[in-house]
């Protein structure tokens, strides 16, 4: 049931009292977000209104986490000027994220506050927008708690101290170690700091215990940190350059938006539909995006109907057929959608090396063989004894066969082949496996129809 308005802003005065009494801090700017976003689907003055009269940093706050339609009506209302300010209060990443969806909207305002904000702060934006969106680079945070190498922990733990007072750096939950040079040599969780003194030096903790020294560059694909983080179980990643140098980390709430964003990305290649279309308020723009892969499957579409075309006398002959061929053409469909989505989900997974594609393909196809001889069985009885026709029977039963094998085959090698084409395995591969089985499934058993009972 949808909340009166007075009832929302009525919770969001009362968790903006929380936050300014130092209550659950962590929590308040996604759950104001949510109630902002619940305020602007009924008033969109008031979204705004309540939105703007939120304390500068809890705005910041809110405003990262705020859906993109959301941001969008907060960008063009806020002027540039207040945009620099709460822009300086983010965290780097999330700071580059807003610039950069500003610069799609208006390039002048978003150059403007990038000639606002402090001098150094602009710099690492830019730099951090300069990445392309899947690159690791585009979701790195140059906030974090590094210590030399040849300093004590004691001393690591005051420069952190400062830091937290000064800079506001927030989920200082790992320490990076550095030479003098700023060259990554590993990191550990704070919680072990607990088990050294402080005059303890972090080379000799380095040469008893080690340290994790796992890191990504910055131009590696996002595919990359995902794989890394699930590996090596990491909630945060070191970003470094071609010297090893350390440019920031990949922080966990970035990676698990992600992971929500490779799968949703799956989900919707899959259904031939993108999300940034979906998303979008637009309905002409999100109907334009559907209508171009409708647009594709009605070609394939027709492509089947082409070969059902050249078998009109055997089916006029036979109209058992035209009952029993959609069977065959949907076993095929639904088995290698089944082949399909297990190849396209172990490639985003990084479990299948370019060695192993042959591995992969025998094991669909070995799969869907076993099936097609099992409902071979079933559905060339249920044939014989529905119409009479011992024969009708065995040309279903072998159709099945050959074409579960087809969808097992295809299924896996569509998206292997476009993932060799540097094509995302998840679009399109729907649509050319349904022409495949659709294909495959009629020609063959229409034409040993043609062959077996005429």
């Amino acid at each position: 049931m949808e909340r009166a308005i007075d009832e929302l802003v009525a919770e969001i005065e009362r968790r903006i009292r929380l936050f300014q009494e130092g209550l659950d801090e962590n929590a308040q700017a996604y759950e104001i977000a949510e109630l902002l976003e619940a305020v602007r689907e009924q008033d969109k003055e008031a979204y705004l209104r309540l939105l703007t009269s939120l304390p500068e940093e809890l705005k910041a706050d809110v405003l990262a986490e705020l859906s993109k339609n959301a941001q969008e009506d907060a960008l063009e209302a806020i002027d540039a000027t207040e945009l620099a300010d709460i822009i300086e209060e983010m965290d780097t990443d999330d700071a580059a994220d807003i610039v950069q969806h500003l610069e799609e909207m208006d390039e002048e305002k978003a150059e403007e506050i990038l000639e606002k904000i402090d001098e150094e702060d602009s710099r690492v934006i830019r730099e951090l927008i300069s990445y392309e969106e899947d690159e690791a680079g585009a979701h790195m945070q140059t906030e974090l708690f590094k210590a030399y190498i040849d300093e004590t922990v004691g001393e690591s733990i005051k420069r952190l101290k400062e830091m937290k007072n000064k800079e506001g750096l927030d989920n200082a939950y790992h320490v990076f170690i550095v030479d003098a040079h700023d060259r990554f040599l590993g990191m550990m969780p704070m919680e072990d700091l607990v088990l050294h003194g402080p005059q303890e030096i972090y080379r000799n903790i380095l040469e008893k215990e080690g340290a994790l020294t796992v890191s990504i560059h910055p131009k590696d694909p996002i595919d990359k940190v995902i794989e890394l983080a699930g590996n090596y179980n990491m909630n945060v990643i070191p970003v470094v350059d071609d010297f090893n140098i350390l440019l920031g980390r990949i922080t966990a709430d970035d990676i698990y938006d992600l992971m929500e964003k490779q799968a949703t990305d799956q989900i919707y290649g899959m259904a031939g539909v993108e999300e940034e279309s979906e998303e979008s308020e637009n309905i002409l723009e999100a109907g334009k995006s559907r209508a171009i892969w409708l647009g594709i499957n009605l070609l394939t579409a027709i492509a089947a109907s082409v070969v059902i075309g050249f078998f009109d006398q055997t089916i006029q002959s036979v109209v058992a057929l035209a009952v029993l061929m959609p069977i065959v053409a949907s076993m095929g469909g639904n088995a290698g959608t089944q082949s399909l989505t297990v190849t396209v989900r172990q490639l985003a997974l990084g479990e299948i090396s370019p060695t192993e594609a042959k591995r992969v393909i025998v094991k669909e196809v070995l799969l869907s063989l076993g099936n097609g001889l099992l409902y071979a069985v079933v559905m060339g009885l249920i044939a014989w004894v529905w119409f009479k026709m011992p024969m009708l029977g065995v040309v279903i039963a072998l159709s099945m066969v050959i074409n579960l094998l087809a969808a097992g085959f295809f299924g896996a090698t569509i998206p292997l082949v476009l993932k060799g084409l540097g094509i995302d395995p998840a679009v399109g591969s729907t649509v050319l496996l349904t022409t495949v089985t659709d294909v495959v499934g009629f020609f063959s058993f229409l034409g040993l129809a043609s062959l077996m009972l005429l």
